[in-house]
């Protein structure tokens, strides 16, 4: 089977490419250092002949509202018209738990996933999306985006956080099955509040930084509400924990997991 996997050379992309080839596809690790713009539809085409699935995890290089609007929207537009030339059957897209959800309607990244979201449900090819918690991996960035003082001002909504291994897993048997044309959710192991995920990290490499919980302070320009990030009953679960991801990532030679 040809697949091709939009955002194919990120983060997750490069995960499912590699778990997809094992398996004996045809896979695509599509993006604009390969010659395949989903946002200027460059390329496109060619790459689309004889697909059977596509797997969009492509993210946007900017979060500022109009950019990352912007992004989804074109990148979406000119899938559905690439995919419906070559007689695709199946297109599966990564999205974000609590996409819709009231708390999330001040987040102009969210906005945008809605969007995409909204264009994949309209084109009429068949669909999964997979709502995801946030990725452990992300727990340093939340942390630097709460600033350089002593003193970190973070969320106190729930987080479940889930290893991006577990997500490309996820990506993999959505895009091998069925479409489900709707929602399918995943998310980690464990929840807790967010300020307290970063400051299990912090500690775990080191980082002397107190994080106070606060349930005003902002996450993606949104205030959440504590079950803002959590998946539903039914959801599928990642099997790492915070010390199996730490251990096996980057972070884990500055330190040991607490």
């Amino acid at each position: 089977m040809k697949i091709v996997v939009i955002g194919g050379t990120g983060l997750i992309g490069n995960k499912v490419v590699e778990r997809l080839r094992k398996r004996g596809h045809d896979v695509v690790a599509a993006a604009p250092s390969s010659g395949v713009n989903a946002v200027t539809g460059e390329g496109l085409d060619a790459a689309m002949a004889g697909t059977d699935v596509v797997v969009d995890v492509a993210n946007s290089p900017s979060f500022e509202d109009k950019a990352v609007l912007a992004f989804f929207e074109a990148s979406a537009r000119h899938l559905a018209g690439a995919e419906q030339k070559a007689g695709v059957k199946h297109h599966v897209a990564l999205s974000v738990v609590g996409t819709g959800r009231p708390a999330f309607a001040a987040s102009g990244y969210i906005r945008a996933k809605m969007a995409q979201e909204a264009l994949i449900r309209a084109a009429g090819i068949p669909y999964t999306i997979v709502h995801s918690t946030q990725f452990f991996e992300f727990l340093n960035g939340i942390a630097g985006d709460a600033g350089q003082g002593k003193e970190l001002r973070i969320s106190s909504g729930l987080m479940q956080p889930i290893a991006s291994d577990d997500v490309a897993d996820a990506v993999v048997d959505a895009a091998l099955g069925a479409a489900v044309n709707g929602t399918v959710e995943i998310g980690g192991p464990e929840r807790a509040p967010m300020a307290a995920w970063v400051q299990r990290f912090l500690a775990a490499i080191g980082d002397t930084r107190k994080v106070v919980a606060d349930p005003q302070a902002p996450y993606f320009g949104a205030v959440l509400e504590p079950g803002t990030l959590l998946p539903g009953d039914g959801a599928r679960l990642g099997k790492q924990d915070f010390h199996a991801w730490f251990a096996r990532s980057a972070f884990g030679n500055h330190g040991a997991a607490a």
